[in-house]
Order: structure tokens, then sequence, then C-alpha cells
């Protein structure tokens, strides 16, 4: 009972600061009940009329509410089903932000997190060149052999993981409300919505573990000619401190100036979107915040992502669902397009494969043979959302990231090449996945794999049949034997009914007797 009016307070603070801030102007009173529009318009009359844009009021509103609401404007951009195409595209402008927090704070995390003192770490430690809402990131040098070797050092904000997991209990309290009152919440899923987002911030509050996605995708592109990631100093880095190679490159979001250094620009705009497709389909583990501040270009031309806070994985399934799901809106098969979403379980067996096909042609035909900067891929989502409500298809936490991104990284490729076509683009990455995995050299060597899978696993397979007719065959010449304990729970079990059956028969007895007396009162 006290927690839970803990939680409402938070929230019921959450909304004054929304309500003071301008952000219920936001939302749309038409589809509310009569009473809930009542309480939208006095809520409104605290409102402050500043003249700023609803993206600012938005943002100020969050930022003023701390770093936990900062990460659930980011998170639900990634939710346009939940909060609407216009809010979720204001949001995805929503920049993280903070004010730094003291320079001592920061080299005593350090120190106390490294085991040393930050002297012997670094031979300089500068002040903040950047900060979020869970940590910030400070320039440094340290001694090689080469002389000093600048690095980048981000570092954890102190007491944020309690401050996040009080916002995010009272999150967790307003999801199971919501799916308790409405279907639609259930439908999409809120809970587990918040608990995706509680295990994101969960992993980005350990730096230890952003070390290891950058180990691992720096593993993956290797080979990639046009892509690379920053190496990881692991022997300065912990839970609290990640120390990475400092990037010279020049920022994705800076066009002067990679105009001024000659780069093809369309050229880079390709390489943006293939990347990104060859990371979630080849690798299954893709950058889930790939916005122009967290992309750079170094002098050979290659693309270099820093920040990999947010990342995004896809399985077997949900790789191949993509690219049929791509490959069909290349290539205009709808039917097929529609038959991907049945055969992975995505919308409901008892709905039509063709009425689908006809809402998944409304998608795809407007967008054929037009340019990027003809196609709005905001109203292409919404029409999506509206389609799978409509078929009953429950909410994919990690297809919506997945799209979410794909959004992003359209439009940093489209402020490269305002005329770049993104199915034009994407083709020969979609089709070398689907020549390599649904082939017929594909399809012998998933074959060739499932049959080793199969052998492998035999023997273990073998022993527990082994086992298994050893203890049939006790059973047979013994009889079946049971633990004391199972037979004491059986006696208690066979006590207590019939205990009740006693109880039982007496009841019986007696309105047997009172309708005898009944009978011989008469």
């Amino acid at each position: 009972m006290i927690s839970a009016i803990s939680h409402l307070a938070r929230l019921a603070r959450a909304g004054f600061v929304f309500a003071r801030e301008g952000v219920l102007a936001l939302v749309d009173p038409a589809p509310l009940p009569p009473p809930a529009r009542t309480a939208l318009k006095l809520a409104r009359i605290i409102e402050r009329h500043n003249g700023t844009s609803a993206e600012n009021r938005l943002s100020a509103a969050l930022t003023r509410l701390g770093p936990a609401y900062v990460k659930l404007g980011q998170f639900l951009a990634t939710r346009p089903d939940v909060v609407g195409m216009a809010l979720a595209h204001d949001l995805e402008s929503l920049q993280d932000r903070m004010a730094p927090f003291p320079q001592a704070d920061a080299e005593a995390v350090v120190a106390a997190a490294l085991g040393k003192p930050l002297t012997q770490a670094y031979s300089t430690f500068g002040t903040a060149v950047a900060a979020a809402s869970i940590a910030q990131v400070h320039r440094a040098e340290i001694a090689s052999d080469e002389g000093p070797k600048p690095v980048a050092v981000k570092v954890l904000r102190p007491d944020v993981e309690r401050r996040f997991a009080v916002d995010m209990q009272a999150f967790v309290f307003a999801a199971e409300k919501a799916e308790g009152l409405s279907a639609e919440a259930r439908r999409l899923r809120l809970i587990e919505t918040v608990a995706t987002m509680r295990r994101s911030v969960a992993i980005e509050m350990d730096l230890r573990l952003e070390a290891a996605a950058l180990s691992e995708m720096a593993e993956n592109t290797k080979d990639d000619p046009d892509f690379r990631v920053p190496a990881v100093d692991w022997d300065r880095t912990a839970k609290d401190v990640l120390t990475l190679e400092w990037i010279d490159g020049t920022p994705l979001n800076d066009r002067a100036r990679l105009e001024a250094k000659g780069f093809d620009l369309p050229a880079l705009a390709a390489a943006v979107i293939q990347t990104f497709l060859r990371h979630a389909l080849r690798d299954g583990f893709f950058h889930a915040d790939m916005h122009p501040g967290n992309l750079f270009v170094d002098d050979d031309a290659r693309l270099i992502a820093v920040d990999f806070g947010i990342m995004g994985r896809l399985g077997p399934k949900e790789r191949r669902f993509l690219a049929e799901i791509l490959y069909g809106f290349i290539t205009r098969n709808y039917l097929r397009t529609a038959e991907v979403h049945f055969e992975a379980g995505y919308v409901p067996a008892h709905h039509s494969v063709e009425n689908f096909a006809q809402a998944i042609r409304a998608i795809g035909e407007p967008i054929h043979n037009r340019t990027a900067e003809d196609i709005s891929m905001a109203k292409l989502l919404m029409l999506l959302f509206e389609v799978t409500s409509l078929f009953d298809m429950r909410t994919r936490p990690e297809l919506l990231l997945l799209q979410k991104t794909m959004v992003v990284v359209e439009g940093v490729a489209r402020s490269l090449d305002p005329k770049l076509d993104m199915w034009t683009v994407s083709e020969p990455v979609v089709r070398e996945w689907m020549e390599r995995h649904l082939g017929p050299a594909g399809r012998i060597e998933n074959a060739a794999q499932g049959a080793a899978g199969f052998l492998a696993g035999v023997p273990s397979l073998l022993a527990r049949g082994a086992t298994l007719v050893e203890q049939l065959d006790g059973i047979t010449r013994d009889g079946l034997v049971l633990a004391p304990e199972t037979v004491a729970a059986i006696g208690r079990a066979e006590a207590k009914r019939s205990r009740w059956t006693a109880l039982a028969l007496w009841i019986i007895a007696a309105v047997l007797l009172v309708l005898l007396i009944q009978v011989l009162w008469d």
C-alpha cells in the first residue's frame, strides 16, 4: 500500500510537470472519453505559455524530471504504436544532453573503479566534453611507446543506479495498472515494454557490457572495408569507467566539413544503409542508436560508430523475417510478405492471408519508383502499425527497435543524399542474404548443420534412453518404488480426502434426516 502511494506520488509529480510545461497540449482530446477530456482541460489551466515549440516543451519536461524520464522519452521514440507517430517523431529529436557533474566527482569515480590513483591510469585527464543522463565523456591521454595517446573516457554518473531504480518501479506500476484496465494496453504489451527498457538501462549502466558490445562488433566487422569501431582499452575499463580509442574523424552531421574534405556523399549515404542492414541480417547484432552524432568518417572514408549503450539483437527467425519482408517490398511480392507474417506466428491464423496481403500492398505500392525525398517513412510506419492492429498482430519489441533504427538510418542517409532511393540501395544486401541462406547452397548448409546438430546430440540421447530402460526394467521387476516423502504426501492427501468424504456423508445424512422429519410432521 505504501509503495503504491509513493508510485502514485511520483507519477502525479510527472503529470504536474508535463501539464506545467505544456506537454498536454500535444494530446488529441477527440478519442478520449468525456471524463478524460474534462480532466485534460482542467490540467491545462496550469500550463505555462512561453511560446516554445512542442518538441522543446517535451524536451524541457523530460529533462526537468530527471535522467530516467529522458531515457524513457528516447525509448518511447521506438514505440510509435504506443505514443503515436507525431509524438514519436518529436521524441526522436530529443537529445540526451545533461549538465555535466563536477570534475572532482568524475575523477573520484574513475580512481575508485580502476582501483588506482588517477595519475597512474592517465597522464592527463581533461574536463567533460559531453554529458548524458547515464554517463559523461572526458578526453584524456595515456603514455605509449609512440608518445602521449589520446583516449575517450566514459564515466558513470554517481548514484545514477539508485535514481533509475526508483523511477523504474513507478513505470512498472503504471504499466501494470494500464494493462489491468485496458485491452489495448495489453495488446501493446506495456509491461514487457517497460521490462525491455529496464534491461536496456541496466546494460547501459555497466560499462563493461558496452565494452563487450564494442568487442563483439569489432569481431563481426573486422573484414568490412567501409566500417569500424573504436578499440577498447580493457586495462582502463571497469563497471563505472570505459576507456576507448579517441576518434578524430569527421562527424556525419557536419555536411560542410565532409564536402570540404572531398567525400563522396551519395556513396557515404549508401554505406550507412548497407552497413546497418549487413549488421542486422548477417550478424543479428546492430547499433540501435545510429543518429548522426554517433557516426564519424575517417580519412579512408570508413564509417566509425561510437556509443554502444543501446544495441539490438535478432535471432535467426527474426533475421529471416526481416530479409523476406524487405525482399517482398523490393520485389512487390506482397502475398509472400503476408505469408511470412503468418509463418512467423506474428499474425493469428484465423485471419486471411489474402486480406493481409492486400493491406501490405497498400503500404508498399506508394513507395516504389520514388526517391527518398518523396517518401515519408513516418507515414509508412504509421500505416504499418494501423494494419498490424487491425489484424491483431502483437507488438514485437525487437522488431520495433529495428524499425526505429531503420528510420533514423534512413534519415542520416537522406541528409547526405536527398535523392537516395532506400529500396534500391538495400536490394544488394538483402538479395545476398537471401541467396546465401534461402538459396540451394544455403538450404544444403542448413540441412548439414541440422544433421550435425542431431548427430552431436545422439550420445546424450542414447545415454538418457539407456537410463530410462534401466528404470523401467527395475519397475517391472521390483514394482514401482516411491520415496518416503512421496508415500507420506500420498497418505496425507488420502487422509484429507477421507475427512472431506466423511464430512460430506454426514451433511447428506443430516439433510435426509431433516427431510424425513418434515415428511413425518406433515
